[in-house]
């Protein structure tokens, strides 16, 4: 039905008139809505928006430049909050802190200078730069958000939308960020070596400041990859040497005379560096992979491989300098080198424990299931055995090229990283799904064959609620090994990683955090069960950049808080072991924080400050309140596993979710099937991988893996629930996830996505249409939602989710701030969008079975928004043109051509569905600035 009060043709209107129309519109509805338990504003605002394009007071380019001012507004606002999100602007700060390191209390005496020493030489944090499919935008329009959180003017005009990023895309945004981020570690040695110059003026130059390091898992992470190969990890190893070398000699370019015979010899090591480089086989084929091994076996002293040779170079260069300024560069120079090793940044490596298993299956005819309790005390026993007998192996690159077990192939991978490129640097070895200690002696029997145990930091992953729970078993297996426990002595510390993807996604964020903190608690019982209380303890965080993997939305520095409470800390420092910290800064949202030199210089202040502050004294009141609080995260964790078991959870993840993403990185969003367009219905959540999980929920505008369970929790005891909220920080900044979740989240707009899918309301549009043709089209697509059959457990499942929300917002009805009203219309948009595609599908014409697909099959693709591969199949079966035997003369009268050029159905159904297609990822990289991150 027509709007009776027509209002100017969209080319009356600028863009910023339009959107004041509309978000007026919305406001209306909103309110309307909020005295009307039948209203819906979001639908009511698509259908407004499909009837302006309907009687052209809208049209393609002006839904297009709309939806271009409202990322663009997105991309500001998102700088905004960047900015806010690392505090102060103040370059003072690094340098108050350096000298409060020096002197504690300004009316007292200075430290010692060992015990200066000791505190600034011991890394106590390391930022981890990850690699996951999260580049959601162009690099220049990551670029322009950085720069304006960096205090430049917001840009206009920025492309939104990705090209999905290649390896080597990848591999230069993480240079850029540890570029940046080597920049402001420099400037906090010196302010560190500044700060000591005053007190021990013939001393300071002997310190090599590391309080914070650098490290990548970027082209050596080959969990669930199988385009890394060994050749693409040693390529990137030797890039980042190389680029370790060229950043020493322009570091020290300016000493003059006293350097140059240290500016010589790196340009030595650089160039064969660069030989080496150049040599690396693409493909791993044999013989290049041959005369590869030449250069780095023949060149591998002039190369380097420890920095030794450099350190004596240093000291007379660093003895012979002429002024201060030129001592001070030196050193800042020589820490950076002791600090990082021969690279720009330290090495994750990282693969499956199912990976590491079947390496030891083929090495020791073991056949024996890890995971089967009734199995693992033998297994364990002849792991032991196996370990007592084990002898170092050579590794060559014949043995590479030829080994399938590809843990065994990383394995002989670090060994020649090892013996041919860094003979310094230990190389941390993440294993993921880590769930049986047999898992860690197993990876230290690989590392000992291959005779590296010694530069190998072997670390679980325990991302899974399982994991989570069984890891005080996990390490109890392994430290129970006196081979492991000799190994964690040798090495001085243990590491391990704590992720909040598949934990997150199907136990709910808040509650996963309670399980790694618990298990965090715990460490310091079990290393002094053990002995081990006097080493080094390595936490390393793998969360993501947003509510939707675990990173803290508040503040930089409440993130490092949220990730290891000032519980933990104390736990392990009342037991005398020493702690680092360690947090992933993950893709395109991640390296933003690094995206300029002056955002790198506000992280590493703010990880500064976080790695040497004092832990605070005061019990939280949340572990007073510990049968509450295990209570608390036990219901909302029950309730969003029967969510993620309950069918109409995985239809509404799979309806046509991942139809809403553009490809962010090398993986697919589902598992593949043979049908139009390449994806299996999904069944079950387990068959999404998390980031796509997380980034459907971002997009369908309700966060169920952050927000759901909580209400359930709360409304157990509502009144310990609001003075907890009150009076724990602890408490306070887990909810502080569920807080940004529900600003970017709406149960309208869910509703309103799911109404979409319900052929009822498109049959009342039915009863009500006057415009020619638009009843039969409006049927029809009904009809197609009644075959695919989704509304009815996703309903179902709707009130489960709206239920334990409105038990939320009885029991805390101050913390849920609402969805703001320009990310209501960008959903709104997109789908009114969606629903124009849907209504020009119905337009096909009919064919008979070709290429495997029926119309019904390729009209079922486009509700799932599987838009792209159906084109592919329609543009096959409807093809444009006149046909090849146009304009040939065959020599003969000619006959009649056979054909059809289907220009129409390009030009009126296809062409329309493919711009409209665009359309709606343009919203979805506009939701993702919302956001904040993708997934």
């Amino acid at each position: 039905m027509p709007d009776t009060n027509l209002a100017p043709s969209a080319s009356t209107l600028t863009t910023q008139e339009i959107e004041a129309e509309l978000l007026a519109g919305l406001r209306s509805a909103r309110a309307a809505a909020a005295a009307d338990p039948f209203g819906d504003p979001v639908l009511a605002t698509a259908l407004s928006v499909s009837r302006r394009l309907d009687d052209g007071r809208l049209d393609e380019v002006s839904v297009a430049a709309l939806i271009q001012r409202l990322a663009d507004a997105a991309a500001a606002d998102r700088a905004a909050r960047l900015d806010a999100y690392l505090g102060t602007r103040d370059r003072n700060g690094v340098a108050a802190l350096a000298v409060r390191l020096v002197r504690p209390d300004p009316d007292d005496s200075p430290v010692p200078f060992a015990a200066f020493r000791r505190a600034i030489e011991r890394p106590r944090f390391a930022a981890v730069f990850t690699a996951h499919p999260t580049f959601a935008h162009p690099p220049a329009t990551y670029a322009a958000i950085a720069d304006a959180a960096s205090g430049g003017a917001p840009q206009t005009g920025l492309r939104h939308r990705p090209d999905a990023p290649t390896l080597a895309q990848e591999f230069d945004a993480v240079v850029l960020a540890i570029q940046n981020g080597r920049g402001a570690l420099d400037e906090l040695a010196g302010a560190l070596l500044d700060a000591a110059t005053t007190t021990w003026p013939d001393r300071w130059h002997s310190l090599n400041p590391a309080p914070v390091l650098l490290t990548s898992w970027v082209g050596y992470d080959t969990d669930g990859r199988t385009d890394i190969g060994w050749y693409d990890t040693l390529r990137f190893r030797l890039t980042m040497k190389r680029l370790q070398l060229a950043r020493l000699r322009t570091q020290i370019a300016e000493a003059g005379a006293c350097a140059a015979p240290l500016l010589a010899r790196l340009a030595e090591a650089e160039a064969a560096v660069a030989a080496q480089i150049a040599a690396c086989p693409p493909d791993g084929e044999a013989r290049a992979t041959a005369d590869f091994a030449a250069l780095l076996v023949g060149e591998r002293e002039v190369a380097l491989v420890t920095p030794a040779a450099l350190l004596p170079l240093f000291e007379a260069a660093i003895a012979a300098a002429p002024e201060a300024a030129i001592k001070r560069r030196l050193v800042v120079a020589r820490a950076g080198l002791l600090a990082q090793g021969l690279a720009l940044a330290h090495t994750h490596v990282r693969l499956n424990a199912q990976q590491i298993h079947n390496a030891l299956r083929q090495r020791l005819d073991e056949a024996a299931n890890p995971e089967d309790p009734a199995q693992r005390r033998g297994l364990l026993a002849r792991i032991n055995a196996a370990l007592a007998e084990c002898v170092p192996q050579p590794v060559d690159f014949g043995a590479l090229l030829t080994e399938q077990a590809s843990a065994a192939r990383l394995m002989m991978t670090v060994a020649q990283i090892a013996k041919h490129i860094d003979g310094a640097t230990p190389v941390r070895f993440l294993i993921a799904e880590t769930e049986t200690g047999y898992t860690l002696l197993a990876a230290l029997w690989l590392a000992r064959q291959c005779g590296i145990e010694h530069l190998i930091e072997i670390s679980p992953l325990f991302e899974t609620a399982e994991a989570l729970e069984r890891g005080e078993r996990v390490l109890e297996e392994a430290l129970r090994s006196p081979h492991y426990r000799a190994y964690v002595q040798a090495q001085g510390r243990i590491c391990l990683q704590f992720g909040y993807s598949d934990s997150g996604r199907y136990v709910g964020q808040i509650p996963a955090s309670y399980l790694a903190e618990r298990l965090k608690l715990r460490l310091a019982e079990q290393l002094k069960r053990h002995g081990l209380s006097g080493i080094e303890v390595v936490l390393f965080d793998t969360h993501g950049e947003s509510v939707g993997r675990g990173a803290h939305p508040g503040s930089l520095a409440d993130r490092f808080e949220y990730l290891t409470p000032p519980a933990v800390r104390q736990s392990l420092a009342n037991a005398g072991v020493m702690l680092r910290e360690e947090a992933a800064f993950q893709g395109g949202d991640g390296y933003m924080l690094f995206g300029t030199p002056a955002l790198a210089r506000r992280v590493i202040a703010r990880i500064a400050g976080h790695a040497f502050a004092e832990v605070p004294k005061a019990p939280d009141p949340i572990y007073a309140e510990s049968d509450w609080a295990a209570d608390f995260f036990a219901t909302a964790r029950r309730e969003m596993q029967e969510l993620v078991e309950d069918p109409g959870y995985a239809a509404l993840l799979g309806a046509f979710g991942p139809g809403l993403l553009d490809k962010t990185g090398s993986r697919p969003a589902a598992r593949q099937s043979d049908g139009v367009g390449g994806a299996a219905r999904i069944t079950h959540p387990s068959q999404l991988r998390a980031i796509p999980n997380n980034a459907i929920l971002q997009q369908l505008g309700y966060m169920a893996n952050s927000l759901h369970g909580l209400g359930r929790a709360a409304e157990a005891n509502p009144e310990t629930f609001t003075d907890l909220c009150e009076r724990s920080p602890r408490f306070a900044r887990a909810l502080g996830i569920a807080t940004r979740a529900a600003a970017c989240s709406d149960l309208g707009v869910l509703r309103a996505a799911i109404g979409s899918l319900d052929p009822g309301p498109w049959l009342d549009r039915a009863g009500f249409t006057h415009r020619p043709g638009r009843r039969e089209a409006l049927m029809a697509v009904a009809e197609a939602l009644e075959r695919l059959d989704l509304s009815a457990p996703i309903r179902r499942m709707f009130r489960r989710l709206q239920a334990d929300h409105l038990a939320l917002v009885a029991a805390w009805p101050e913390g849920l701030p609402a969805m703001p009203d320009r990310l209501v219309l960008l959903h709104a948009l997109r789908l009114a969008l969606i629903q124009r595609i849907w209504l020009l599908a119905v337009s096909l014409p009919d064919f008979s079975p070709r290429h495997g697909a029926t119309r019904e099959t390729v009209l079922n693709a486009m509700l799932r928004l599987e838009v792209e591969p159906a084109l592919r199949v329609l543009e096959q079966i409807f093809p444009v043109g006149a046909g090849p035997a146009q304009g040939l003369d065959f020599h003969e009268v000619a006959a009649p051509r056979g054909g059809h050029d289907y220009s129409r159905e390009h030009a009126t159904i296809f062409q329309p569905i493919r711009r409209l297609f665009g359309l709606t990822r343009d919203c979805a990289a506009a939701i993702a600035h919302e956001v904040g991150a993708f997934g």
